[in-house]
């Protein structure tokens, strides 16, 4: 029998041990060597004799509700004349998105209109060879550049050779009162973020604000779900260029308006992190360094976390009856978290309180989308097409695109 308990009790630690490194130990350590062994990554300065032609990419399948705005956001960037084309890549869309496009393309908006829809790998396999700008700025339909020196702040990167792609930040706000409870999260993997570029480790993009040299674009394999973390990382992984985050280059964007719609979105991620592993299994290697060591541990410990979740309740359950009292202690402390994770689905976002009750519901149903994920992984069951989320304004436009002298664009292709 005490082999037996000590056998539970060892897996129990260690898996309660591997969830607490992945979301409290892994921050504090790489905050801690980013302070030891990293630098901040300083922007040089350019001049517009400096900059790069630029291509903003937006890939949109039934956008007919946001296109319009997103393209004149676009056009509003403060870029030389002649060196910034605005594309619209079109999966399919079955609504107005494409006759929207259409009217901005005097403006100097091009639309690639791919009639069937094959799902977004595919369409930006075909874009990127479309494509006229040396450096490429990818983006989401209903994201927002907050303001029109976003392009600049990306592209001055590339004035160093060792840069392959240059993240943004994203700033995620609740569509109903302009916070939400994911912010503290989205915060948390901010501080990430900062920490890992410093070492020069920095894992992948944010599909909404990013920008790659053209040349480094290879092509993704038609199923790829996180294409933003696949590209980059497949870049520095054949050629070592450097990923950098550039907090100061912004970008707005709602997030779903219920549970159920952000459940379906980490679902999603989920499916597409297991897929990931297999797509960048070299970076695991620890010939890549920082690197190697960034993708354990905030990538695929955390990806299995719901696995170590399950096994540390499973072998807890079982503690609490053959182990003694200090196992039903912990296991009375876990039935609490998950008691508080349900409730937490009835409260609002404020007072603070709720909030901090609400952590328990996000943490908790991170996890459970990433084990949704993973079933429908392995089945092969996650479609590469992505579906449109709800919104909170959803108003399509009741007529074209406003007139050249309305839209403001300085930097439109003539």
């Amino acid at each position: 029998m005490s082999l037996l308990v000590d056998a539970l009790a060892i897996a129990f630690w260690v898996s309660a041990g591997l969830v607490v490194y992945a979301y409290v130990a892994y921050p504090v350590l790489i905050w801690t060597l980013s302070r030891v062994f990293g630098r901040k990554p300083v922007p040089p300065v350019v001049t517009d004799a400096d900059l790069p032609s630029v291509s903003i990419l937006v890939a949109a399948f039934n956008e007919e509700k946001e296109i319009g705005d997103r393209i004149v956001n676009a056009l509003k960037q403060d870029y030389p004349k002649g060196m910034l084309e605005v594309v619209i890549a079109s999966d399919g869309s079955s609504d107005r998105t494409n006759e929207i496009a259409r009217g901005f393309e005097q403006h100097g908006v091009r639309l690639l209109d791919y009639s069937l829809r094959r799902g977004k790998a595919t369409v930006l396999n075909d874009a990127f060879g479309e494509l006229r700008g040396d450096i490429v700025v990818l983006s989401d339909a209903n994201t927002y550049f907050s303001d029109p020196e976003v392009v600049r702040k990306l592209v001055r990167w590339f004035q160093d050779p060792t840069v392959g792609a240059v993240c943004g930040k994203l700033v995620l706000t609740d569509p109903d009162t302009g916070t939400n409870v994911d912010g503290v999260y989205w915060k948390y993997e901010t501080f990430l973020k900062l920490c890992e570029s410093r070492l020069g480790a920095l894992l992948g993009s944010n599909g909404a604000i990013y920008a790659i040299r053209r040349e480094l674009f290879d092509g993704i394999p038609p199923d790829t779900v996180l294409d933003d973390f696949v590209i980059p990382l497949l870049a520095r992984m054949r050629t070592g260029k450097r990923i950098i985050y550039d907090p100061q280059a912004r970008a707005d964007e709602e997030t779903p308006k219920g549970i159920r719609q952000e459940f379906k979105r980490r679902t999603r991620l989920g499916a597409g992190g297991f897929q990931c592993i297999g797509m960048l299994r070299g970076l695991l290697h620890p010939r890549h360094g920082w690197t190697c060591f960034t993708f354990w541990s905030h990538k695929v410990l955390r990806w299995a976390c719901p696995f170590f979740l399950l096994a540390a309740l499973i072998t807890n359950i079982a503690l609490a009856i053959i182990g003694g009292p200090l196992f039903a202690a912990l296991l009375v402390c876990q039935c609490v978290f998950y008691a508080l994770a349900v409730f937490g689905t009835r409260l609002p976002a404020r007072p603070k309180v709720c909030k901090l009750i609400r952590l328990t519901t996000m943490f908790t149903s991170m996890n459970a989308a990433l084990l949704t994920g993973f079933i429908r992984w392995t089945r092969g069951s996650q479609r590469a097409a992505w579906e449109r989320t709800a919104r909170a304004q959803e108003i399509v436009p009741t007529q074209l695109p406003p007139a050249a002298d309305s839209v403001n664009a300085t930097g439109a292709v003539a």
